[in-house]
């Protein structure tokens, strides 16, 4: 094997974190997969992997080496596609990662269309909550909800932006009055979803200013679409991104309050992984979900 099929060998094994699986999906047999990765360690003269029975963790050699071995690998990739041609037809697998419920009423719909559009593609996407590394981890595409921190080595493109909302249904706001002020929560029944960033402390602005209000919930939930479902059938206030409750407000089935006190915008962004906005897959990609998410009244910027 020559280093760069060592160095594809390595990276499948230590992505998916079994030798086995990653035979599998290289197409070779576990002994030769075993070989080439004690090869490259060798070669190198430093472990890359620990391994035990159930198993296998990067080294801090392993991972500082997998960061670096991805970027040649995908600069690799693309000089074979500028070759061939392939890189002006989009084909091939395509990796996405969005957080769970904006990537269920948002990006996967766009993805059916996307994939219909481009029968030559196939997409990974993977919908989770947790912080992502993009290099480690493969991604091609990210959608990301938050501020882009200084220094950051993608390229990013704001698609809109979403708020902090408290909302309530509008059978228990006729039976009880309406609050006029964020600390007045605290002393309301209010549902806390424990799977979303947004328990806790609950922060307003006031006159440019940042009001912390410490909710005492009646009711602490696993998931945000669960909240909003309990606070629909009437169990108080909750407090969500305005994505997640644009639908249950448009229908009528809940009100927001308190939207003088709403703090600041959280952005919305396309994350392109360093080293990968070359491929045809992911240049269309990303322009076709620019143009939808731009298009969304739910995500749209607010003057």
């Amino acid at each position: 094997m020559d280093r760069f099929e060592e160095m594809r060998v390595f990276a499948a094994v230590a992505q998916l974190q079994s030798f086995s699986v990653a035979a599998r999906q290289l197409r070779l047999s576990p002994p030769r997969v075993t070989r080439a990765v004690a090869a490259l360690e060798a070669r190198l003269g430093v472990a890359l992997l620990q391994r035990t029975t159930r198993q296998v963790r990067l080294t801090e050699a392993g991972r500082r080496y997998l960061e670096d071995a991805q970027q040649v690998l995908a600069q690799l990739s693309e000089a074979e596609a500028a070759a061939t041609g392939s890189h002006l037809t989009p084909r091939g697998l395509l990796h996405v990662t969005a957080p769970v419920l904006f990537g269920e009423y948002f990006v996967t719909p766009r993805i059916v269309e996307y994939l219909a559009r481009y029968p030559e593609v196939q997409v990974r996407a993977e919908l989770i909550d947790r912080p992502v590394n993009l290099q480690e981890e493969g991604i091609d595409v990210a959608v990301r909800i938050g501020h882009v921190p200084e220094g950051c080595q993608h390229l990013t493109l704001r698609v809109g932006e979403v708020r902090q909302v408290v909302c309530a249904s509008p059978d228990w706001l006729a039976r009880h009055a309406e609050p006029t002020h964020p600390r007045e929560l605290a002393h309301l029944p209010t549902v806390v979803a424990d799977g979303g960033h947004l328990g806790g402390q609950w922060g307003f602005e006031e006159q440019g200013k940042r009001i912390e209000v410490t909710p005492t919930p009646r009711l602490r939930i696993s998931a945000n679409h669960a909240a909003l479902a309990a606070v629909e059938a009437g169990a108080g206030f909750t407090r969500l991104l305005s994505y997640q409750t644009a639908a249950s407000e448009a229908e009528g089935r809940v009100r927001r309050v308190l939207r003088d006190f709403e703090p600041p915008a959280f952005p919305i962004n396309i994350w392109v992984t360093a080293g990968r906005g070359r491929a045809a897959s992911v240049r269309t990609f990303v322009d076709f979900l620019a143009e939808r998410l731009r298009a969304e009244p739910a995500l749209a910027y607010r003057n």
